[in-house]
């Protein structure tokens, strides 16, 4: 994108509704023209990730959520799963007749079909986008699904702000999030198996063998160091794969299917978290060491 390029496009003003890692990328990366502006339900809070992200950056922070949209050309819903629906209710007074409103939540087909309802009554234009790897570290290049009546026009505008990842995928809202949670029951269960097998291995004093036996099945250059990576995921991000994997327990639901895996992978996230701090052991057996260690303090 030319300097050129991304003058034009650049909305006079921005909007994020949360202000979490997502939203921090967002407000660092994105060309604008005019003001940046941001809600979040954390923004009382001194000590919230939100709150700092505005201090540091600058940001102004609005004093409650349709203000922070008004006037914007462009909105950005960067929220946890379950608020998807509440943050397009909090903002729809606000939004402007014919802004962009890129929902960039987690949520499953259900909750973004009644977040697409609200914000299309009240005259904005609602996408859908599902975002289809972690957003660091590849930040506004990350693979984004679009869909929606406004997603092809969508695409070009948010390739010319950068979203070089951003596709078309579907004028129907609901099918990029249905592939996303689809896909993120393997992700996300995948980490939940290597923590629940490291758990039971490293009891019993087999973490090595068994880890080295994986590579027949599913290749890796390190299975050590893959696995202590996806635990360590769990255990920073848990409560949000948690969050996510409820959303997917829904939208296996709503296929017709009963969601045992989606809701035990839920209930593995939700309990990882509880060890952030074991995340930065060097190595599986000394994670789950320290990991076992607090959970008997707990």
């Amino acid at each position: 994108m030319t300097p050129r390029d991304a003058a034009a496009a650049a909305p006079g003003a921005v909007a994020l509704v949360g202000l979490g890692e997502v939203g921090r990328v967002l407000a660092e990366d994105l060309p604008f023209t005019g003001s940046l502006r941001a809600w979040d339900v954390a923004l009382g809070d001194p000590s919230s990730r939100a709150a700092r992200n505005a201090a540091e950056l600058g940001i102004d922070a609005a004093a409650e959520p349709a203000g922070a949209v008004g006037g914007a050309e462009l909105v950005i819903s960067a929220v946890t799963a379950a608020n998807t629906v509440a943050a397009a209710e909090s903002v729809a007074a606000g939004l402007r007749p014919g802004a962009w409103y890129l929902d960039l939540n987690s949520a499953s087909p259900e909750r973004k079909q009644a977040a697409a309802t609200i914000v299309s009554g009240a005259g904005a234009r609602y996408v859908e986008g599902a975002v289809m790897a972690p957003i660091e570290p590849r930040r506004l290049t990350v693979p984004i699904l679009l869909g929606g009546p406004h997603a092809a026009s969508a695409e070009t505008m948010l390739r010319l702000l950068g979203f070089s990842g951003a596709r078309r995928y579907a004028d129907q809202v609901g099918l990029a999030a249905a592939t996303k949670l689809c896909r993120s029951i393997v992700v996300k269960g995948v980490e939940a198996l290597v923590t629940e097998s490291m758990l039971a291995a490293c009891a019993w004093g087999v973490e090595d063998e068994v880890l080295a036996s994986l590579s027949n099945l599913l290749p890796a250059d390190d299975w050590p160091e893959l696995a202590r990576y996806l635990i360590s995921r769990s255990l920073v991000h848990g409560t949000r794969r948690a969050e996510e994997m409820r959303e997917a327990a829904d939208t296996v639901a709503a296929a017709g299917q009963t969601p045992i895996m989606s809701t035990a992978v839920a209930e593995r996230q939700a309990w990882s978290a509880r060890f952030a701090d074991a995340a930065a052991a060097p190595d599986v057996a000394r994670m789950i060491a320290q990991m076992q260690d607090q959970n008997q303090l707990l």
